[in-house]
């Protein structure tokens, strides 16, 4: 069923080398992942986003990374959106996910933000939380104290070995939702999430 209606695929995370391989900024090796996988480059600079147009399996689509750090990262893609008159249903947001065991996915929307202060930023953005979510879980930290520096924190050697499947299969989910449809990808994808 592919579709002429155009996407906007974002993934979340912080800009800068420092932030770069650490777990809150899966959601950017998965849009890095997407544009690998289709050739296209996120070089151009749009509403404080790295963005990239092209077409995928017969979609028309908008890939981002906001760059304007997490806990703005909204702002940017309610611009970008706009810009290009995508609705809020087409909109599939990729993050990092506590609440999840690392290399897990999950696929969800028209969810609260469950603390997430990247998903909070969207919801107050765009005054609704009608968009799609692809949660890519990096597991909880033995304590709660430890939540910050595990988020930003690298990932471990076992991880290491770990993400690039897991950042492939995150990558798939993204543009199954563009090809069959939000439905399908959530029948495929959630049946091993947690």
């Amino acid at each position: 069923m592919p579709s002429s209606r155009l996407f906007l695929v974002a993934g979340l995370g912080n800009p800068g080398v420092k932030y770069a391989q650490t777990r809150h900024n899966i959601g950017f090796l998965v849009v890095d992942e997407i544009a690998r996988r289709f050739s296209l480059s996120l070089d151009k600079s749009l509403f404080d986003t790295a963005c990239s147009k092209g077409v995928v399996q017969g979609s028309k689509l908008v890939l981002a990374k906001p760059l304007s750090f997490m806990n703005r990262s909204g702002f940017p893609l309610q611009k970008l959106a706009s810009y290009f008159k995508i609705d809020i249903c087409n909109i599939v947001v990729v993050h990092d996910d506590l609440d999840l065991e690392f290399g897990t996915i999950k696929i969800v929307k028209n969810r609260g933000h469950g603390g997430h202060n990247g998903i909070r930023s969207m919801v107050e953005a765009f005054g609704s939380k009608d968009f799609i979510r692809i949660r890519a879980g990096v597991g909880r930290p033995g304590n709660a104290k430890g939540v910050v520096g595990h988020v930003l924190g690298r990932f471990s050697s076992q991880e290491k070995e770990e993400l690039p499947g897991f950042v492939e299969t995150a990558a798939g989910a993204a543009v199954e939702i563009m090809d069959q449809g939000l439905f399908a990808a959530m029948n495929r994808y959630n049946q091993t999430s947690s």
